[in-house]
């Protein structure tokens, strides 16, 4: 896939995604948002993928926000069409069956805040500086961030984040459940994502998929739903060809070898 503001390399079924303009902080203009969403669909039907790392160009920005220049001249129509182009664009990560990592690199702040939200999973560097500071602009988020952070970290923290608009550092990302992992200086971030994407591999891929409708269906369910939907895919599990396997491999004392089936 060639693109002008995103890198996409694959290798041993990682992809990593990267959003490639560290001139401007890795800020997510109308093009990059664009070539964000095709890049998506393409890695949809992609087949040699089962996980990917989304992640931001140099180390000063995973991504820094919207592009303001951009912002400052929308109307309510205009600001609403592009704040449902956005959450669209972000919902495609989140309801991916494939397990998508962000990893944190610097700023992360408005809109890149909301693209890593919409991650499953999300590492950082100690240098990471997380942020939703649209009030401080006279905005709100329209990405989803208004309402992806209160369900990952709780309404108060939330609202702390959303009234104030400050930044808050790895480590206090990392103790409000923002963030899985902070990488230590000696850590390559890359290679921390990839090596959670490596144990996360191990393991059924159709599992993976159900866990992942699971939790993102149930979430939105009544509980007696959610739990009436997890009974329904625990069902699909156990008469799966990798649920027999799996279990077979146990009792056999082996290694499964799982065909996503």
């Amino acid at each position: 896939m060639d693109f002008e503001n995103l890198k996409f390399d694959i290798a041993d079924q990682i992809g990593v995604l990267t959003v490639n303009r560290p001139e401007s902080m890795n800020a997510l203009n109308s093009q990059t948002l664009h070539e964000l969403e095709a890049a998506l669909d393409g890695l949809a039907v992609e087949t040699s993928l089962r996980a990917l790392v989304i992640t931001g160009a140099g180390q000063k920005s995973f991504v820094a926000g919207a592009d303001i220049r951009e912002l400052a001249e929308l109307d309510a129509a205009q600001g609403r069409a592009r704040a449902l182009r956005g959450q669209r664009i972000f919902r495609k990560i989140e309801t991916s069956t494939r397990p998508i990592i962000a990893a944190v690199n610097g700023f992360c702040l408005g809109g890149g805040c909301e693209l890593a939200l919409s991650c499953h999973l999300r590492v950082a560097s100690e240098n990471a500086r997380f942020g939703q500071p649209e009030v401080k602009l006279g905005l709100i988020p329209g990405y989803g961030g208004s309402q992806r952070l209160a369900r990952l970290v709780g309404r108060g923290r939330a609202f702390e984040m959303l009234l104030t608009g400050d930044m808050i550092g790895a480590e206090e990302a990392y103790r409000i459940g923002l963030v899985n992992q902070v990488a230590s200086p000696d850590q390559d971030l890359l290679e921390v994502a990839h090596e959670l994407c490596r144990r996360i591999l191990k393991n059924g891929p159709l599992a993976q998929e159900m866990v992942i409708r699971a939790v993102n269906h149930g979430l939105e369910c009544p509980l007696d739903q959610a739990l009436e939907l997890e009974a329904s895919l625990f069902g699909l599990s156990c008469a799966s060809e990798d649920g027999k396997e799996g279990t077979q491999a146990f009792l056999e004392k082996r290694k499964p070898d799982f065909t996503g089936n």
